[in-house]
C-alpha cells in the first residue's frame, strides 16, 4: 500500500466530534459573555421575578374573592398595586404625617447640602439648632473642613447611588406586572421551546419545582422581615424613641435589601436618636446585637428549612455570594443554589432512571438468551 493510500484513508482533521466540542466551547463562552456584559439589566429581571412571587397572594387572594372576572388576571394585578399604594400612603401620612415634607425638603436641598459640609456651615446651623457649645461647633467644623475631598467623593457615590437605585426601584415593579400577568403563559412557551415529545412531562415537573422553591424564598424573605420588625419595634419601644413602630416597620420592609437596607434603616433609627437626644448608643448595642442573630443564626436556620440547604452551607452561599456580586450577589446567591440544586437533583434521577431501564433490559436479553 502507497503512502498516498495511507493518506487517503486517515481521519481528516479537525473531525466532527472535535468540531461539535469546539463550537460547544465556542457557544458556551459566547452564552457567558453576553450573560457578563448584561448583568446588570438580567439582575433587575431576577429582581423582578422576585418581587411578583411577593406580589402574587395578594392578586390570588383578590381574584379568588373577587365577584367579577376572576378568570382574567390583568385586573386583579391592578388592584393588588392600588392596595400597596393605598397601604404605604396611609402608614406614610398617618404614623408620620411630617416624613413627606421632611423628603421634599431634603431634595430640594440636596443641591446645596455638599457644599454646606465641605465648608463647615453644616456644623455652625446644627450647633444653633440643637444648643452645641462653641467648642464642639469648632472640632465639628474643622473636622469637616479638613475632610472636604473624602466627604465630595462620598456624596458623589451617594448621590449615584441613589439614583441608580430609584431607576431601579422603578423598574421593577413595572416589570413585575409583566409576570404576574402572563407569567404562566412564558413559561410554557420557554418550555415549549425547549421541550420534546420525551421530555415534556420532566420540564413541566422541573418548573413546578422551581415555582416552588421561589415560592419558599420569598417565604423565608417575609419571615425575616416579620422578625425584624417585631424586635426593632419592641427594643425603639422599651428605649423611648419617637415613632417606634414607623421606624420597626422600616427596619423590617428594608430587610428585604441586602445589606444596604439594614444599613440604612440602622442609620435612620440612630440618625432619630441623634437628633431627638434619645438613648441612640443602647440601640446601636441592639441593632449590632439583632445583625449577628439574623445573619448568622437565625437567616441561615430559616432558609435552611424553607429551601432545603443546610445552615452553614447557606451561611457559605451568602458569603460567596457577596464576594462574586455585592449587593445583588447576596440577594441571588440562594436562590440560585436552591435552582442549582432542584436541576442537578433532577438530572441525578434521570441518570438513575435510564440506569435502571437499562438494567432490567439487560436482564431481560440475558434471560431470553438462558431460555
Amino acid at each position: 500500500m502507497t503512502t498516498r493510500d495511507l493518506a487517503g484513508e486517515a481521519m481528516p482533521f479537525p473531525d466532527r466530534r472535535t468540531v461539535n466540542v469546539l463550537l460547544t466551547i465556542l457557544l458556551f463562552a459566547v452564552v457567558l459573555a453576553v450573560v457578563y456584559i448584561a448583568r446588570t439589566v438580567l439582575v433587575v429581571f431576577c429582581f423582578a421575578i422576585l418581587f411578583a412571587y411577593l406580589i402574587n397572594p395578594i392578586v390570588q387572594f383578590l381574584q379568588r374573592h373577587s365577584l367579577f372576572l376572576k378568570d382574567l388576571r390583568g385586573p386583579h394585578v391592578a388592584e393588588a398595586y392600588v392596595v400597596l399604594l393605598i397601604v404605604l400612603g396611609f402608614s406614610v401620612y398617618a404614623i408620620l404625617p411630617k416624613s413627606v415634607d421632611h423628603a421634599s425638603k431634603l431634595l430640594r436641598d440636596l443641591p446645596s447640602l455638599s457644599d454646606r459640609l465641605v465648608t463647615g456651615e453644616m456644623a455652625t446651623e446644627m450647633g444653633h439648632q440643637y444648643g452645641w457649645s462653641d467648642a464642639e461647633t469648632l472640632r465639628t467644623k474643622t473636622f469637616l473642613v479638613r475632610h472636604r475631598s473624602s466627604i465630595e467623593k462620598l456624596m458623589s457615590a451617594i448621590e449615584e447611588f441613589a439614583t441608580t437605585g430609584l431607576g431601579v426601584i422603578a423598574v421593577i415593579p413595572i416589570l413585575a406586572i409583566f409576570f404576574l400577568s402572563g407569567g404562566q403563559d412564558l413559561a410554557d412557551r420557554v418550555i415549549g421551546l425547549m421541550a420534546t415529545h420525551n421530555n415534556r412531562q420532566n420540564l413541566d415537573s422541573v418548573v413546578a419545582e422551581l415555582n416552588d422553591m421561589l415560592r419558599h424564598y420569598i417565604r423565608a424573605k417575609v419571615i425575616l422581615g416579620g422578625l425584624s420588625f417585631a424586635y426593632t419595634s419592641m427594643a425603639l419601644l422599651i428605649s423611648g424613641f419617637p415613632h417606634g413602630l414607623a421606624l420597626g416597620a422600616l427596619a423590617g420592609a428594608l430587610e428585604f435589601i441586602p445589606i444596604a437596607g439594614w444599613i440604612t434603616a440602622a442609620a435612620t433609627i440612630v440618625t432619630v436618636g441623634v437628633l431627638t437626644h434619645g438613648h441612640w448608643i443602647w440601640m446601636v448595642v441592639f441593632l449590632g446585637v439583632w445583625r449577628v442573630l439574623i445573619d448568622y443564626w437565625i437567616a441561615p436556620q430559616v432558609f435552611g428549612r424553607e429551601l432545603e440547604i443546610h445552615p452553614l452551607l447557606a451561611v457559605f452561599t451568602l458569603m460567596v455570594g457577596a464576594a462574586v456580586g455585592g449587593f445583588a450577589g447576596v440577594y441571588l446567591a440562594l436562590p440560585i443554589a436552591a435552582v442549582i440544586r432542584v436541576i442537578w437533583r433532577r438530572l441525578a434521577s434521570s441518570r438513575d432512571e435510564r440506569g435502571d431501564v437499562l438494567s432490567s433490559a439487560a436482564i431481560a436479553r440475558g434471560q431470553a438468551a438462558v431460555s
